[in-house]
């Protein structure tokens, strides 16, 4: 009989290893799902050369995941909080293992792009599920620990991706070319099935939930239509629908927010529970989690197309200059949440921003001093700075933003935080046109390729830059100091539970 997340439900008792068994099991799927992006960046220029991919196309591998991702997460997460966490992330991970095997298979780049879309939208019943099943089982004192590790898987994805991704391409498996790095997907994905049906144990809301279907429609359609003029705007010359598409995402989104304010009060609901925004931590991390969205966006593709077509690397030599920068984000990452945020709170994350911001300014420089000679021992340095600044972040601002989440909303805040860095991502990903191609000639004589890229390399970092300085603005909304952990539940209004937190 499967456990329901109520308050006087059982949780994993402290020395049940059944939910360690769980947590390898959903930080697998979280891995995967990581590994997914930055594999496929590292190999698009060997997609568009093999399958003669436009630009547009190459976008559209990139972004349509990240649109179907970020429409379909609030979704998945109140799915898991209504038919149960567990039954949710299984689908997902069936379906994304699916989805890859489609990609594996895509005959021309139009099949392609619409097996991205299903694979995202696949990822997005799976994901939000790997915070809510943390969130609801493992006591407040252990998800300081539980996060750390988080965080330094985000790092582990981070290194694996490009390096499995460029070694996958130069192989050439088979004959198969770049479709390895989809397939590969495929026994990880059953492994996490069978694994996941045994040993994560059920849960969701402690009262019976609705799917707010109208709201999912207004949600779908705000993002759709903000993002998609986005990714398409260069490409169509920035016609006047654009424009007007995206100023008519504000309006719904504003008719979103009034009608899950009616749908809330009506019967308690809403696929969107607004009253989380009351909740200082958990508003600030997600405006930080936006901004830092489009700002990761921009730099991963841009970085890509910048080493693989405009200094005319291999895959391979790609994924080996990436490897410092990958395994300082791991090592920030998982020290930052343990030994830093609970003696300095606020500060580290404030830091992380201001290291990364240095490190970009630092490869704008390296990039200007060495040209088109630049090495990738040059590109160490300013990555590795790079690096701990994001390794900062990524970990303790998850804490944060959960840590004073009501465990009924787990799957609902869960899949907030994902959309919301998701969004960011696609709009970064969309800017790419402005920021990136806005500043390169279309017509360009073979030996302007590489000059072009590098200016526009330069360009884009500058815009990375600002961005990571609003962050470090925003981040005085957060939490000052860290609390120390409590256990159980907190004697709060409406019996918050409180784990790890931060609190001014």
């Amino acid at each position: 009989m499967n456990s329901t997340d109520t308050p006087q439900a059982p949780r994993h008792a402290a020395g049940d290893r059944r939910r360690w068994f769980a947590l390898a099991i959903v930080m697998t799927a979280a891995f995967m799902d990581l590994v997914d992006v930055t594999i496929v960046n590292i190999a698009i220029p060997s997609i568009q050369r093999d399958e003669g991919a436009t630009f547009s196309q190459i976008q559209w591998i990139t972004a349509g995941y990240a649109l179907a991702f970020a429409a379909g997460l609030v979704t998945g997460g109140r799915l898991g909080d209504i038919h149960g966490r567990k039954r949710i992330f299984l689908l997902g991970i069936g379906g994304f293992t699916l989805a890859s095997a489609l990609c594996g298979f895509a005959v021309n780049p139009e099949m392609l792009v619409a097996s991205r879309i299903l694979q995202g939208a696949m990822a997005a019943l799976m994901v939000p599920q790997v915070l809510s099943i943390v969130h609801a089982t493992f006591p407040p004192h252990e998800r300081g620990k539980v996060f750390g590790l988080f965080g330094a898987i985000v790092g582990l994805g981070a290194v694996s991706g490009p390096l499995l991704g460029a070694l996958l391409t130069e192989w050439n498996l088979f004959g198969l070319e770049w479709r390895p790095i989809f397939l590969i997907n495929l026994p990880v994905g059953v492994v996490g099935l069978v694994l996941g049906s045994r040993f994560i144990t059920e849960s969701k809301a402690p009262r019976a939930l609705k799917l707010d279907l109208v709201g999912v429609a207004l949600v779908t359609l705000g993002l759709l239509m903000l993002l998609y003029p986005l990714t398409r705007g260069r490409e169509l010359g920035w016609p006047l629908w654009g424009y007007v598409s995206m100023a008519g995402a504000l309006v719904v989104f504003g008719a979103l927010v009034a009608y899950e304010r009616v749908k809330g009060a009506r019967d308690g609901s809403p696929l969107i529970e607004l009253s989380l925004f009351r909740v200082k931590s958990f508003a600030a991390g997600i405006a930080v989690q936006t901004v830092f969205g489009v700002g990761l966006g921009i730099f991963f593709l841009v970085w890509t197309l910048y080493m693989q077509v405009g200094l005319g690397w291999s895959a391979l030599r790609a994924g080996l200059t990436g490897v410092p920068f990958s395994v300082a984000v791991s090592a920030a990452a998982g020290m930052s949440v343990q030994l830093l945020v609970p003696r300095f709170g606020r500060k580290v994350l404030q830091a992380g921003a201001l290291v990364m911001a240095a490190g970009v300014l630092l490869y704008i420089a390296e990039s200007e001093r060495y040209g088109m000679d630049i090495t990738s021992w040059q590109m160490a340095l300013p990555l590795v700075v790079m690096g701990v600044g994001m390794g900062l972040i990524v970990a303790p601002l998850t804490d944060a933003v959960l840590s004073e989440v009501p465990r009924e909303h787990a799957g609902s805040a869960s899949g907030l935080i994902n959309t919301v860095q998701q969004m960011g991502n696609a709009l970064g990903l969309g800017l790419v046109s402005v920021v990136f191609f806005g500043v390169i000639d279309e017509r360009l004589a073979p030996a302007e390729v590489g000059p072009a890229f590098a200016d526009g390399f330069q360009h884009a970092l500058g815009w990375v830059a600002a961005v990571l300085g609003v962050i470090f603005l925003l981040m005085f909304a957060l939490p000052g100091r860290p609390a120390q952990h409590v256990e159980g539940e907190a004697k709060a209004p409406a019996a918050v539970e409180r784990g790890p937190e931060l609190v001014s």
